[in-house]
């Protein structure tokens, strides 16, 4: 399959092979979010391979960098012909995490699903995001969490939106996220994958 060989170049940090396959999945009718699945499960072996040793910080960045461009073809065959919003979402990196790539691709499938998106961008003090759900009124609020040491931030963030009277549906995000960190957390919703995210989306605004 042509999808396990871009996964594969993605870990590899191969760029010109990634950009090559991508093209010519979406040359072949390859659904868009599928390519985008590929390359995440890329990046997660990416991931893996940091954890173990075996990649360093340049690797990681320069991971990003390959899914950054690699994205930048694909955004077009993302964006929806939706011009009418679904809704508001809000969406940022809680206080200390500064990692944005997961993020910034669900940020591109929700805008391309039709969801006006409030990116707050990284490293997100809790007051910023319970000015932003009281500015835009917004259902949803995505939270991105790559690192284990930001758990207490996230709880926090919810701890301070609720405090503040306010009761959007919080979804959180992330590699390591599961059942228990969401209980954690107090959030409403975990999501591991770009798709997740879209369908929490679908679900808490029924479009």
């Amino acid at each position: 399959m042509l999808t396990n060989s871009l996964s594969k170049a993605m870990a590899e940090l191969e760029e010109e092979q990634v950009n090559a396959l991508v093209k010519e999945l979406l040359g072949s009718g390859v659904a868009p979010l599928e390519i985008v699945k590929a390359l995440q499960e890329g990046m997660v072996e990416v991931g893996n391979r940091f954890e173990r040793g075996d990649y360093f910080l340049s690797e990681l960045v320069m991971a990003g960098e390959i899914m950054k461009n690699t994205m930048d073809i694909l955004e077009p065959h993302l964006s929806g012909a939706s011009t009418e919003h679904k809704g508001t979402i809000v969406i940022g990196t809680v206080k200390g995490d500064i990692h944005d790539l997961g993020k910034n691709i669900v940020i591109m499938l929700l805008k391309g699903a039709g969801y006006n998106v409030v990116d707050l961008g990284v490293d997100v003090p809790k007051e910023k995001f319970v000015e932003s759900i009281k500015e835009t009124n917004a259902p949803l609020v995505g939270m991105s969490v790559l690192l284990t040491s930001c758990q207490g931030a996230l709880k926090e963030t919810i701890e301070a939106i609720r405090a503040a009277g306010l009761k959007p549906k919080v979804v959180i995000g992330g590699n390591y996220v599961n059942e228990a960190v969401k209980n954690y957390s107090g959030a409403d919703y975990f999501a591991t994958t770009a798709s997740d995210g879209l369908k929490v989306a679908s679900e808490v605004f029924g479009a």
